[in-house]
């Protein structure tokens, strides 16, 4: 399998039509070149730009799913499409729904395989974590010859996430992120971790550039079920694209089996004066 993952550089100055413009040819140009396509997290606004989000927000078959469902199909590939922010539908009927982190995946026909919610929201008491809902559904999507987990940025921190897509049968496991430059070594050190702790792909993809200030990480990477880096990118926008072998995940869990030794249900025991 080849996969192609699109650092976006993401940048003042560039309104986020043309982005969504430019970012459709970067995808039609995997034609060929790529089975699966992977863009970064809220690449249409930037990760940190909390204050767009409102303004900028789409329906979920809004403009940017119609732009990367045609590109998906152009192509002839499957694209994640990384992240928007999503407007949902009100409850109630009023104005205005809830705002949430919504990352969709497409088929090389450019029918909507998946929607995925972003679980964990960054920010603790302010940003992403206060202005957007939390998804509540673990999103695995078959494509042919794997089964794919899909998270997002800071899900990457929180290892429970990654074992219940694993237990949903994913053997490759695609993060789309908004990760910034201060922290890149965790990064690198969690989507290693996830990989080897699961025993499987991890197609990690970032943005370039400068979020509201916040210069981004970049580096995107893919790395083995051994915990081996099979490529990474540099600093600003560039297409990663690596070959890799499915196969090899029941290949390595058969070898070394150690989720099988998993041990579930553990209790603290009770305090005893």
């Amino acid at each position: 399998m080849r996969a192609s993952l699109i650092q976006i550089a993401v940048e003042e100055g560039e309104s986020v039509e043309s982005r969504r413009v430019r970012v459709a040819e970067l995808v039609r140009e995997r034609a060929g070149a790529a089975d699966l396509v992977v863009l970064p997290e809220l690449w249409t606004t930037g990760a940190f730009a909390y204050e767009e989000f409102g303004s900028e927000a789409e329906p979920l078959e809004g403009p940017t799913y119609e732009a990367m469902a045609k590109a998906a199909s152009d192509a002839g590939v499957w694209l994640h499409a990384g992240s928007i922010p999503e407007r949902a539908p009100s409850v109630d009927g009023s104005a205005e729904g809830p705002l949430y982190n919504t990352s969709l995946v497409f088929t090389p026909s450019g029918e909507l395989a998946a929607v995925y919610r972003k679980i964990h929201r960054f920010g603790f008491d302010k940003g992403e974590a206060v202005l957007m809902g939390a998804g509540e559904e673990l999103v695995t999507v078959r494509l042919p010859g794997t089964t794919v987990g899909v998270a997002t940025c800071y899900d990457l921190r929180f290892p429970e996430l990654f074992r219940g897509l694993v237990d949903a049968g994913a053997e490759t496991l695609v993060i789309s992120a908004g990760w910034p430059e201060r922290r890149r070594a965790h990064w690198t050190l969690l989507a290693r971790a996830r990989a080897v702790e699961n025993q499987a792909f991890v197609l990690a993809c970032g943005t370039a550039g400068t979020h509201a200030g916040v210069p981004q990480a970049g580096h995107s990477i893919v790395v083995d079920p051994w915990g081996e880096v099979l490529a990474e990118a540099g600093s600003g926008e560039e297409v990663l694209t690596v070959e890799f072998d499915p196969s090899r995940v029941a290949t390595t869990r058969e070898q070394f089996p150690a989720l099988k030794d998993r041990v579930l249900g553990l209790r603290t025991p009770e305090h005893r004066p």
